[in-house]
């Protein structure tokens, strides 16, 4: 074991050199102090600013939806397109196990039940197959709608994970939403600038998300927005992530139960800048993938996660795959000790005591995965050029 991961090191080492051992480090080189000089001069550094609403166009105008709220942070604009389809405790949600937590944390803000499902090996994403079967065995229809058989609870929504920017078979599984009529709704929180058969992702549902966070491939330090051809959807978020405050310059009046939820100005104009630089952003994250397979493309021990066919990944994390997945935490110890900030992928959540007592799925490929994968140093600064 020990030889296997000095030799994995090893390579890794010859491989990075000198370039970046972080994770995903952020990377600005375009007009991102400019526009924050701008939004300090002007005084408008609260929700209110002109580059809020010009970061939606721009994220709009890019993956080509009708309409894009900008929030503060994706898991807010997930929770938000919840509320706005009164998910509450009286439903079920389906989403996969091998996610980020604020997947699964938004179903529980709103009361509902997160109900887990499996994926494919292939794209990391949810199974249409898997998915299916698991829907023919646990639901009877009622009214049109998909019930638990077991809970007696309406299964409202499937949330889509487009896990670490990889496109799943989204198309496949919009079809069974619909057979069973399911409200489709895509997390694309780490799928900035990626695309499968030529379609942003996050557009294929009835909404999607994106996230904006310090490592993501495009950043505002924090922010996301929701992509929707709903308009009602996207004037009825946009209400709510506002405190649900009627426009009145004399008076202070609401009429929900709002948050606060917007993005704000000095968050967005990091986000105008990042977006003017994302072409040559997502060509660098291509080049790291690039990389790691052409190296590793023969090595005995670890091969490189590829992007499923007809997809177009921003390769946000390359990933790793160990051969011996019985060396995987020692290899994360090891490689953190010399300065390479590798992780293991996301935790499936069904293995996370909070979430243990939800129902689930025969979850054999999350856990597979979860076993033997881990993420590789993928900041775009590894093979940036302007």
């Amino acid at each position: 074991m020990e030889k296997i991961i000095d030799q994995i090191y090893k390579s890794l080492s010859k491989l990075l050199k000198k370039k970046s051992k972080g994770l995903h480090d952020p990377l600005f080189k375009g007009n991102e102090k400019k526009y924050l000089n701008q939004c300090i001069n002007t005084g408008f550094v609260s929700s209110v600013g002109n580059f809020v609403t010009k970061f939606e166009k721009l994220i709009s105008k890019y993956v080509k939806s009708k309409y894009a709220v900008a929030t503060n942070s994706g898991t807010s604009a997930l929770h938000l397109i919840l509320k706005y389809y009164k998910i509450s405790n009286k439903d079920e949600v389906l989403l996969p196990s091998l996610t980020y937590v604020a997947t699964a944390n938004a179903v529980i803000y709103c009361g509902a039940v997160p109900n887990f499902v499996d994926i494919d090996d292939d794209t990391l994403g949810v199974s249409p197959k898997k998915l299916e079967k698991y829907l023919k065995k646990i639901t009877k229809k009622k009214n049109n709608f998909s019930y638990n058989k077991k809970t007696g609870k309406k299964i409202t929504a499937l949330i889509a994970v487009h896990l670490y920017g990889l496109p799943c078979r989204i198309d496949e599984v919009k079809k069974v939403c619909k057979k069973f009529n399911i409200i489709l709704i895509e997390d694309a929180a780490e799928a900035m600038g990626s695309f499968f058969k030529g379609k942003h992702l996050g557009t294929f549902g009835q909404a999607g998300i994106l996230s904006f966070n310090g490592n993501k491939p495009i950043t505002c330090g924090s922010g996301g927005m929701i992509i929707t051809d709903n308009k009602d959807l996207a004037k009825k978020t946009l209400h709510l992530s506002t405190h649900a405050k009627i426009a009145n310059k004399l008076d202070h009046y609401h009429d929900a139960i709002g948050f606060n939820y917007r993005m704000n100005n000095l968050s967005a104009a990091v986000g105008c800048a990042q977006l003017e630089k994302i072409d040559e952003i997502l060509n660098a994250k291509r080049k790291n993938y690039i990389m790691y397979f052409k190296y590793f493309r023969k090595n005995k021990f670890l091969s490189i996660f590829k992007e499923p066919l007809k997809s177009k990944s921003n390769y946000w994390l390359v990933i790793g795959i160990l051969y011996n997945e019985k060396i995987k935490n020692e290899l994360l110890k090891f490689l953190r000790k010399k300065g390479y900030i590798c992780r293991a992928i996301w935790r499936p959540l069904h293995t996370l005591q909070i979430f243990k007592k939800f129902p689930r799925d025969e979850l054999h490929s999350s856990q597979k995965i979860f076993n033997k994968t881990l993420s590789l140093p993928s900041s775009p600064s590894l093979n940036y050029k302007n």
